[in-house]
């Protein structure tokens, strides 16, 4: 096995550079609209590829973690998320539709497989370390996000081309992708009691997993239509220019980054329920105040709001899924799958909802299905699917 150290450090990177490559591309988003002279509804038909995409990954994620190892699937899906990043890219450049569809199809692919890899193995991981790090490794996604809408922010007042800057981050993901391939662990399988086909399948038709599944399709969901839509909802539902839009959206992805550094602290000290229920109830106050007040104070607020109140949604879940030794692994490919899913097929809903009216008024959905997660809060508690019925 490898080192645990080496192993967590290799997925802090990991989870960087996923954050970073993704969201870099998705401050450029009212570039690609202009660019291909398109809609926001007919941008959010074209964000449904990276979801069609994603679908495609999770129907075979879980087969493909048993059967490769996360060490090659995290190490193999990152050249590819980032081939996909560059080839939508320079497609965006050309105004090349159909090139943009293929990039995201490729993208959407192997963000879902690498997601459930490399949050099987943190789970894995943790409990290797006996340490409540899995904020921490969401904390370097998030600060991955900030540093890549940084980029984006940059790459855009300098009005240099989104293939360009694709191409680069493509480079710098193949060079880690073989540096953190050696120092992370294979799925480790106990031969004693192996975790067979029908036990992985079985966990899909577990209420508490599937409840906690819907926990964080809420989460992932408010959190992923930040990631796509919040640079827009600027520009467009407030009046920000573009640059200030991505940073607004960096500025709400630091506070994501800040609330999951912090929340580890707050774990220790509440424990999840009452943690989420604090953290998550202010994530709906601020996605209340960016949807529903029009004066720029209360809406840069209310970013900072939403993104803090919103960080530990996900990684917490992820903990929870993974309380048990046996069935962790399996539990965190459901979850993670569900959350995943809802992150990258939700924020295109949301773009065909706003042709019928605005993109602020399609997003309030975001806030009936927000308060439905933070009812089910519970179902995150310490242990609680250790006792279920295998």
């Amino acid at each position: 096995m490898s080192e645990p150290r080496n192993w967590r450090n290799a997925l802090f990177a990991v989870f960087f550079l996923v954050g970073f490559a993704f969201a870099g591309w998705m401050a450029r988003i009212p570039h690609v609209r202009d660019q291909l002279g398109i809609e926001v509804d007919e941008v959010g038909y074209l964000l449904l590829a990276i979801a069609a995409g994603s679908a495609i990954g999770f129907l075979s994620a879980s087969w493909l973690v048993h059967r490769f190892g996360t060490d090659r699937l995290t190490s193999m899906g990152l050249i590819f998320i980032g081939a996909g990043l560059s080839i939508a890219g320079w497609a965006v450049e050309a105004s090349s539709l159909p090139l943009v569809l293929a990039g995201f199809i490729v993208t959407g692919n192997f963000i879902s497989i690498t997601n459930v890899a490399m949050n099987t193995s943190a789970s894995a991981n943790e409990r290797v370390i006996a340490k409540p790090i899995m904020p921490i490794y969401h904390a370097f996604y998030s600060v991955g996000t900030v540093s890549g809408a940084g980029v984006g922010a940059l790459f855009e007042g300098l009005k240099l081309d989104l293939g360009l800057q694709s191409t680069l981050v493509l480079a710098a993901l193949i060079v880690a992708a073989f540096i953190t391939r050696r120092h992370i662990a294979p799925d480790v399988v106990d031969e004693e009691d192996p975790v067979t086909m029908r036990d992985r399948m079985r966990v899909w038709r577990e209420p508490a997993t599937l409840l906690l599944g819907v926990f964080v399709l809420g989460s992932s969901l408010m959190e992923g239509s930040a990631n796509d839509w919040l640079a827009l909802l600027m520009v467009d539902g407030h009046g920000f220019s573009k640059t200030a839009g991505a940073v607004l959206f960096a500025v709400f992805l630091a506070c994501m980054t800040a609330g999951r550094l912090l929340g580890v602290i707050a774990l220790q000290k509440l424990g999840r329920v009452l943690t989420l229920r604090i953290t998550f109830g202010g994530a709906l106050v601020g996605l209340s105040l960016v949807l529903l007040t029009d004066v720029p104070a209360l809406v840069i607020a209310g970013v900072l709001l939403w993104g803090f109140g919103n960080a530990l949604g996900f990684p917490v879940a992820m903990s929870a899924a993974g309380d048990d030794p046996r069935l962790g692994p399996a539990r965190v490919a459901t979850v993670s799958s569900i959350g995943y899913l809802s992150m990258i097929a939700g924020p295109p809903v949301i773009g065909t909802l706003a042709a019928f009216g605005s993109l602020r008024q399609a997003m309030l959905i975001l806030l009936v299905i927000g308060l439905v997660s933070w009812l089910l809060t519970p179902f995150t508690r310490e242990n609680r699917l250790s006792g279920v019925r295998r």
